[in-house]
């Protein structure tokens, strides 16, 4: 793919004011909005909430890019991201709740701020801070005042300033002996910026005496997933600690559902219709969560760039496809051409499963991913042996199972890894 509106814009500021040649001189370059604004609003090119995001000229020099004001950046080669670190068991906490109000629908969440209110409505919110009862206080822009801060710069420490830079907080709640500040996603991602939870927790550590408690929540597919984080030395951006993560999922007791169980997986795969194989790329895509995921996302936006996708959410330009093409390959998406740009638009079906409540929606996941052969016969072997089939045999079945345009041993193997996962995916549904 080629380079973004981001990627160009800051090519030229980069070659304007010569700064890999400062940065290299003076260890930092120091830039306004009034010069970033000069090739692209600043408001867009300077909002990088992943890794991923980073314009090329940055991730090829090493380099990042903080707010100190209101209109003032500094790039050096910071580390102004942290990395997720999935636990391999962390288990799935079911809170039942009974929905009697009218105006809250807790299976059809589409927004960082309705995710937000569900979670504190049901009490998970109240369950994983554990501190009293929490009353919601702050949320919204505000200005950061000032503090002065340290941060890893290559092998060292610098101190940077930071007056009255823009900060946002999606939410802010007070216990009995804490303040936390909440920032929350409805996207999946590998890492995350370290500011959106550090300038808040500095800002409101000047003002309560209460511990601040900063806490990051993403939801997805029904899932809560709170992580709690502690800043070892408070003036040290980069001495974050997880102290804590949890994964809620909310059982309505006001709807009566099976579950989902080796009886259920058994009985899709003894009636479930296969259907031919679409003429379209055999899925490379491992998370079938982030295929979820980006359904999620178009529900919320009905249609969506693809460079919007790559500029937006943790996808780098080839996820981007990698995933839309999966999710066309279960037909729960169709590729659109949208003001003259490759888009995606959720199809019939994918707007029918988001009208299902999450457990159904679950099971029609299971059973399109059902419908084709290659998926039920490694689930089947998988049942039949009670082991994971091998990538071997995965390959071998996935050569009897008439895919469109795979040719050669290599791209069998790749594609082998993704139907290995979605299967995993199938029996990690099944309730104990």
């Amino acid at each position: 793919m080629g380079q973004t509106k981001n990627d160009l814009a800051w090519e030229k500021l980069f070659e304007k004011y010569q700064i890999v040649e400062t940065i290299k001189s003076d260890g930092i370059f120091e830039i306004s909005s009034k010069q970033i604004n000069q090739f692209r609003e600043a408001r867009l090119m300077t909002k990088f909430d992943h890794r991923s995001q980073l314009p090329e000229i940055f991730s090829n020099n090493n380099l990042s890019i903080l707010p100190i004001s209101r209109g003032s950046y500094l790039i050096s080669d910071f580390e102004i991201f942290n990395d997720f670190k999935e636990l391999e068991s962390l288990p799935t906490i079911t809170f039942n709740v009974v929905n009697n109000l009218e105006s809250v629908n807790f299976n059809n969440v589409t927004s960082e701020s309705s995710a937000i209110n569900c979670a504190f409505i049901s009490g998970i919110l109240e369950d994983f801070i554990d501190d009293g009862r929490l009353t919601s206080t702050v949320n919204g822009r505000m200005s950061s005042d000032s503090f002065s801060f340290k941060i890893k710069q290559g092998d060292n420490l610098r101190t940077i300033d930071v007056v009255n830079s823009q900060i946002e907080i999606d939410a802010g709640y007070e216990g009995l002996t804490s303040f936390c500040v909440i920032e929350a996603k409805n996207s999946l991602s590998k890492d995350f910026l370290v500011r959106q939870l550090y300038y808040p927790f500095r800002l409101w550590l000047g003002k309560v005496s209460k511990k601040v408690r900063p806490i990051f929540m993403t939801y997805t597919n029904g899932v809560y997933h709170f992580r709690e984080y502690a800043f070892e030395s408070f003036d040290l951006y980069n001495s974050l600690t997880l102290v804590k993560e949890k994964r809620y999922v909310l059982n309505d007791d006001s709807l009566s559902e099976e579950v989902i169980d080796l009886v259920f997986i058994k009985s899709i795969i003894d009636n479930q219709i296969v259907v031919g194989e679409p003429e379209v790329p055999f899925p490379q895509a491992d998370s079938f969560e982030r295929v979820i995921n980006l359904c999620e996302l178009l529900y919320e936006n009905e249609i969506l760039s693809q460079t919007f996708i790559t500029s937006n959410y943790d996808f780098d330009s080839r996820q981007t496809k990698y995933y839309a093409s999966a999710a066309i390959y279960l037909g729960l998406i169709n590729r659109v051409i949208d003001e003259g740009q490759v888009g995606y638009a959720l199809s019939h079906i994918g707007l029918e499963l988001f009208e299902l409540s999450i457990s159904q929606r679950q099971k029609q996941f299971i059973s399109l991913i059902l419908s084709h052969s290659v998926f039920k016969k490694v689930l089947m072997n998988y049942l039949e042996s009670g082991v994971p089939p091998g990538k071997e045999k995965i390959v071998e079945l996935m050569k009897s199972s008439n895919l469109y345009h795979i040719n050669s041993e290599s791209t069998f193997k790749r594609r082998a890894s993704t139907v290995s996962s979605w299967v995993n995916w199938i029996l990690e549904q099944i309730e104990e």
